[in-house]
């Protein structure tokens, strides 16, 4: 008996193990992003059919509460609001990392470190000299491989400013032959721009640079504003408020436990199978008692207050988990109610120490960029000097820099030269 029970122990934990291990990339995936997910799991099992949840009518799965009050102006408007483009920038990047432009594996490594470490404006700040080394390969190679950027779509993705982002877009222009070489002067010297403007191509230059994305991936941020809400909180016809999760939009898993071989490779595939739905279903659970907690602590919002301090820390401490766990749960998940169509991590304040929140330290950090001086504005040293006076806080420049991006503001060289043509 002891040795039958230390077998079922065993069987138990690896099942447990199973689920975890598939809970994980599927927890931390937006809704969108959940049959990609699951793909890895799924190509190899022949026993698994994954029946995608995007087929049916969404506005169908709104509840009458959230439609009937919900801000937007038209119902066609809060219909839109909760669907989602079925390609994102990283899907139509993910079809262009191969040949020709990528024939080799190195090649297709460094374009995929590029794009995964693109910010959301399409720029790239990944650490090139980490990379490399790694892969013990120079800086140099590493750029050339990089500047092929300069032939994918969206044109203008994968540069490193905005000076470079319109030069890749300026070679895949229509510009004339006799006009390409001043507009590479133009935009390498964009702060004196008008000094140029006696030049005999000028106005071909400025009517094709004004044409450039800027940033480079505008149109997907547009885009990402339409989203499928992994929650929906209103409140219901006896006036309580509701919880309900938009579980019509998951993938169903059918399982074939009927499969013609018997073998034990197909047994072991239904068990994994199996491991797959449980994982569905604490992704579920877990993103359900998310909502929850967000209602107990943030019931004022939704009776049409305000959003009250909350950290991260204290959703971890209630699940047993860090931070940073819990932060990556709750990235790109979003909930549906009469105010909108909101982002998890808006719900939250994420704390640098117990008294002093990242929305107060970025609240200073708008008020110092204006009073700046136009002349001289703030190095992010400086600012981060400042923020760490005010605050009291320890914090690094890569922050700073990270803040201000997340704010839609440029560095202190990119802001001089904006300041200078009255931007």
């Amino acid at each position: 008996m002891a040795a039958l029970r230390q077998r079922q122990s065993v069987e138990n934990k690896h099942k447990l193990s199973n689920t975890l291990r598939n809970w994980l990339p599927i927890l931390h995936s937006s809704l969108s992003e959940l049959g990609e997910a699951m793909t890895p799991f799924v190509e190899s099992n022949p026993v698994v059919e994954v029946e995608s949840g995007y087929e049916e009518d969404f506005e169908k799965k709104i509840p009458r509460k959230i439609i009937s009050r919900a801000v937007s102006n038209s119902r066609t408007e809060k219909i839109e609001a909760l669907t989602i483009q079925k390609r994102t920038l990283y899907e139509v990047l993910d079809e262009q990392l191969e040949a020709p432009l990528f024939p080799t594996p190195i090649s297709q490594e460094i374009a995929q470190f590029v794009v995964a470490n693109l910010d959301e404006n399409g720029y790239y700040e990944g650490e090139d000299k980490e990379f490399c080394d790694k892969h013990d390969i120079a800086l140099e190679a590493f750029d050339r491989t990089r500047l092929r950027f300069a032939h994918v779509e969206p044109v203008g993705i994968g540069a490193r400013d905005l000076k470079e982002s319109f030069l890749f877009q300026l070679d895949s222009s229509d510009i004339s032959d006799v006009a390409y070489s001043l507009a590479v002067k133009i935009i390498k010297d964009m702060e004196s721009i008008h000094s140029y403007s006696k030049e005999k191509y000028f106005g071909e230059v400025m009517h094709i640079v004004s044409s450039f994305k800027n940033p480079p991936a505008i149109d997907y941020q547009e885009e990402s504003a339409q989203i499928v809400p992994d929650l929906m909180i209103y409140f219901n016809e006896d006036n309580n408020i509701e919880v309900k999760l938009n579980d019509a939009y998951y993938p169903t898993i059918n399982i074939d436990t009927e499969y013609a071989v018997e073998h034990e490779f197909i047994t072991q595939k239904i068990k994994e199978a199996k491991s797959l739905v449980d994982a569905l279903d604490m992704r579920k659970a877990t993103l359900y008692k998310v909502g929850l907690m967000i209602v107990e602590y943030q019931y004022e919002f939704f009776t049409g207050g305000a959003i009250m301090p909350l950290t991260l820390k204290t959703l971890a401490d209630e699940f047993g988990h860090n931070p940073s766990t819990i932060s990556r749960a709750i990235a790109n998940k979003y909930i549906a109610c009469d105010r909108g169509v909101l982002a998890m991590k808006e719900f939250f304040t994420t704390a640098i120490d117990e008294d002093v929140s990242n929305a107060a330290i970025k609240d200073f950090l708008i008020g110092l960029i204006k009073e700046e001086s136009r002349a001289k504005p703030l190095s992010d040293m400086k600012l981060l000097q400042l923020i760490q006076d005010k605050f009291k806080v320890k914090m690094v420049r890569r922050t700073i820099a990270k803040y201000r991006k997340q704010l839609n503001i440029a560095g202190s060289s990119e802001r001089k030269k904006l300041y200078r043509l009255g931007v």
